[in-house]
């Protein structure tokens, strides 16, 4: 009698896949909107964008579509060790629908990948769960995915995450940065801690050099233990800033935005900075996480190296109109946003410069 070998033998569950999505369905299904036509177990995600007046509030007459895609980075491997997984996935979202406001789109749907070493349904239905999360905070729909169990790729208990969003804008809408002038003021929004960059050196001076467990509660961040701190999910801003601009459907007062990822405020502030602007950022217009002034102390880190690798605070920044900064700050504190003056644009070569 022949020896028959299956493909669960080989590492590869089917039946896992079939409990997981049965577990992610209904936090899955809560992010739709009327215009995500349902298919449960169809092969792709389906998003209406024809014009029909009584099922959409807003209809665009000459759209344009938006799309980021990003990863959580080696964030996934401290969640892996601490076996929490309900915040990365709203890390994942963040990062791909952050980068989509830049321009002023409004966020539509997301997409995401899993990638294991072994497909355990409750721990995958807990990340999509959390990336749901993620979904409802920025007002799209999570309308597929893509869960791929590899055993030979992954180490046991090892995971990845990416996601891909879409969103669109009115063409004439567009934000990109080309009006930036002399004299606007740069507000910027808190961001609820590291978000999801410079990991590879958080976990070198955390876990490598200073030999600390995740566990560990730590006297300088307030007793709070460790990995909870690390894994505090990026702060999402979609609503407040398709509230705002919604505010706003004549008058271009919003000039300029930008998503603090990796490579900090230097990096990614020239980004959408004319050539003949410079960007003055005063360092002590806002309050730093002590998450940050850990950091800097036990590696020690230069300082410019930290405005160079981490956010440092502010997760989120506007370049608007002078005239117009009080009341968009009081508008993005309304929504719920705390909001910093952190500096004006003048005149210069396109760079920021910390003061």
């Amino acid at each position: 009698m022949a020896n028959y070998i299956s493909y669960e033998k080989s590492g590869v569950s089917i039946d896992a896949n079939e409990d997981m999505i049965k577990k992610i369905w209904p936090a899955v299904s809560r992010t739709y909107s009327p215009r995500v036509i349902e298919s449960e177990g169809g092969f792709a995600g389906m998003f209406r964008l024809d014009y029909d007046e009584k099922l959409f509030k807003k209809n665009y007459k000459n759209p344009v579509l938006v799309s980021c895609t990003d990863g959580v980075g080696s964030k996934v491997q401290l969640a892996a060790q601490m076996k929490k997984y309900d915040t990365v996935g709203i890390d994942l979202v963040a990062m791909s629908i952050n980068d989509m406001l830049v321009v002023g789109a409004e966020p539509l749907f997301f997409l995401d990948y899993i990638g294991t070493h072994k497909l355990e349904p409750d721990i995958i239905a807990e990340l999509v769960t959390s990336v749901a999360a993620g979904c409802k905070q920025a007002d799209c729909s999570l309308i597929g995915g893509e869960t791929a169990e590899m055993p030979d790729t992954y180490k046991e208990g090892d995971f990845d995450l990416a996601g891909f969003g879409v969103g669109v804008i009115e063409r004439d809408k567009i934000i990109n940065g080309k009006i930036v002038q002399n004299g606007d003021v740069i507000l910027g929004l808190a961001s609820s801690g590291i978000h999801s960059n410079g990991y590879s050196l958080v976990r070198h001076i955390c876990l490598k050099q200073l030999k600390l467990k995740l566990t560990d509660t730590i006297d300088e961040l307030d007793g709070k233990v460790l990995g909870e701190v690390l894994l505090e999910p990026t702060r999402i801003y979609a609503k407040s800033i398709v509230k705002l601009l919604g505010k706003y459907k004549v008058k271009r007062v919003v000039h300029g935005m930008a998503h603090i990822t990796g490579g900090g405020i230097i990096e990614n502030l020239p980004r959408i900075l004319p050539d003949n602007c410079n960007a003055a950022i005063k360092k002590q217009s806002w309050p730093k996480h002590k998450i940050f002034t850990f950091l800097q102390e036990k590696g020690p880190v230069e300082e410019n190296e930290m405005y160079r690798v981490f956010n440092m605070g502010i997760g989120y920044i506007l370049i608007v109109a002078q005239d117009f900064a009080d009341s968009i700050k009081m508008k993005l504190e309304k929504y719920g946003e705390k909001v910093y003056k952190i500096g004006k644009i003048t005149p210069g070569t396109g760079k920021v410069v910390l003061k």
